[in-house]
């Protein structure tokens, strides 16, 4: 097996990753560019997706890593709207795009056209969310587009699976496409609610942080495979035990919190920036079987069809939004007032991504007991691939500046600091409390220097985030807080490079400066957090 073509998407679309950040064009959008133009390179290896890969070993850690970072209060919260999108708007694509298509192409089946409304129906909104924080989009919208695309494709790849076998000619009903769609979410759910405990107990009992961590990465793998082991939905299960413990993420060892953090941000860098460029080379792909087809059509064919998957989210996204308020007094006497902005701002952030490209690659190429090619197959690839680069590309570089057009209020920074201040006040009124407690026991006793030490911890901890609120030094333009933390910086590099120079003429050995350095590295991590 060659794994230099891997290592170079990789590395790659790594490298590319990270130059996005000095730009103002989002990472996924640079990253399907940089696919594209390297697509036709020639020597550029065949980069063809493998349904096979994509959804049971990409899918499962990216939804693992987004839900996890997720607030299962302010997606309950939001449970309506979330559910809305990503069962009741996917749905309604599936259908709207398909007899779009059935009436646009001559000679496309209504089930095969059914199986493309299917594939471009959910959004991705990896790009989207991602765009959301950086130009400061509220949080309720930007929990809505999470939380919709951790649960839409569960819909989706249900909604497909029905239309499948409709077209290939098992036999379909709606009596079965029901059934089935209620085995993937009910089925799916019970087997993240059956996993989550067993998972959490086993990740607060482990004490190795290497073995905790190592559990981490597998949990997405574990929950993924055992919920279509049963025929029910893998997406809905990985969220449902993410949701859970990360949740329940402060009980776990603060070592293990460390490391997890570290490990989960590097696996979500990788495999985001893998993914985008992956899309883009998939041009020579799609294009290999479109001879048959006249070079208009086919392009008259992808704008019709982008048009038509733009235009369906509108149709859905304000009917959600107002209709619930019309219909329901609760809700009317419960919730504010929406404006016309937010379902804007969803209704233009409906990026599609690899999970319906991958999707489009599974289609089987033949009928059921027959040697009868899948009709249109290479259409629908095609068609999928330029409704993802459309909606990417047009929908991800304009979704910032609309979001700016259309001024939402800013966060009151102030309040959130004023916030933060009070719940850390209460925090450290506790812990002083309960350090006056154990202080009192005899077998507790310290030397006054290290007790008051510990409370010196308390009290730093507590004007840490008062003094953001403090005037700036007139010289430097610094807060307190930033020469707080510029200085502790200085003296940690002062005394790192001692211990440097102490191993160097062998007062030292290499095993002791590893532990030296890494009680500076967590003194300084501890520093930075307090700051920030």
């Amino acid at each position: 097996m060659d794994v230099m073509p891997l290592l170079l998407l990789v590395a790659a679309s790594a490298a590319i990753a990270a130059a996005a950040r000095r730009t103002p064009v989002p990472a996924p959008l640079l990253l399907v560019a940089a696919g594209l133009a390297v697509s036709y390179v020639p020597g550029v290896p065949d980069y063809a997706l493998d349904p096979e890969i994509v959804l049971p070993l990409l899918l499962p850690p990216l939804l693992y890593t987004s839900a996890a970072d997720s607030s299962y209060l302010d997606l309950r919260a939001q449970m309506r709207p979330v559910a809305l999108l990503s069962v009741g708007y996917v749905l309604f694509a599936t259908l709207a795009v398909g007899w779009a298509v059935y009436a646009l192409v001559p000679g496309m089946p209504l089930t095969a056209a059914l199986v493309l409304g299917a594939v471009v129906a959910p959004p991705d909104a990896v790009a989207a969310t991602a765009v959301a924080r950086r130009v400061g989009l509220p949080s309720r919208i930007t929990t809505i587009l999470q939380g919709e695309s951790l649960l839409n494709d569960a819909t989706a790849i249900t909604a497909y699976k029905v239309a499948v076998a409709a077209a290939v000619g098992e036999g379909a009903s709606w009596a079965g496409g029901i059934g089935e769609f209620l085995l993937a979410a009910v089925g799916g759910t019970a087997v993240g609610l059956a996993l989550m405990a067993p998972l959490h107990w086993l990740r607060t009992h482990l004490k190795e942080p290497l073995l905790q961590n190592t559990l981490s990465l597998l949990i997405p793998f574990v929950a993924y495979s055992v919920a279509e082991q049963f025929h029910a939905s893998g997406v809905i299960a990985v969220v449902v035990v993410a949701l859970y413990l990360g949740h329940r993420a402060w009980e776990v060892d603060f070592a293990t919190r460390l490391q997890e953090s570290a490990v989960w941000k590097m696996v979500a860098f990788v495999l985001e920036s893998a993914v985008f460029a992956l899309i883009g080379l998939q041009l020579p792909v799609v294009l290999k079987g479109l001879d048959e087809y006249d070079a208009v059509d086919a392009a008259w064919y992808a704008i019709a069809v982008f048009l038509v998957v733009v235009a369906a989210r509108f149709l859905w996204v304000f009917p959600a939004t107002f209709l619930p308020r019309v219909l329901s007094r609760r809700i009317r006497e419960r919730e504010d007032d929406p404006t016309w902005r937010a379902p804007v701002v969803v209704g233009w952030a409906g990026m599609r991504g690899v999970v319906s490209l991958a999707i489009a690659f599974s289609v089987p190429l033949t009928l059921h007991h027959s040697e009868e090619p899948f009709p249109e197959r290479d259409l629908v690839l095609f068609l999928t691939f330029t409704t993802v680069i459309g909606t990417l590309v047009l929908q991800g570089l304009t979704l910032p500046p609309l979001i700016r057009l259309l001024k939402f209020p800013e966060a009151d920074r102030q309040a959130m600091t004023l916030a933060e201040a009070n719940a850390q006040a209460q925090a450290s009124r506790v812990a002083e409390e309960r350090l006056d407690e154990l202080l009192a026991d005899e077998r507790n006793t310290l030397p006054p220097p290290l007790a008051d030490r510990l409370r010196s911890v308390l009290e730093r901890r507590r004007n840490a985030v008062w003094e953001r609120l403090g005037q700036v030094n007139p010289v430097t333009g610094e807060s307190v807080d930033d020469t707080y933390r510029r200085l502790s910086g200085e003296m940690i590099s002062a005394e790192r490079e001692m211990f440097v120079r102490l191993r160097d003429g062998r007062y030292i050995d290499d095993e002791m400066l590893r532990t030296l350095l890494r009680r500076l590295d967590l003194e300084e991590a501890a520093a930075y957090r307090e700051a920030e």
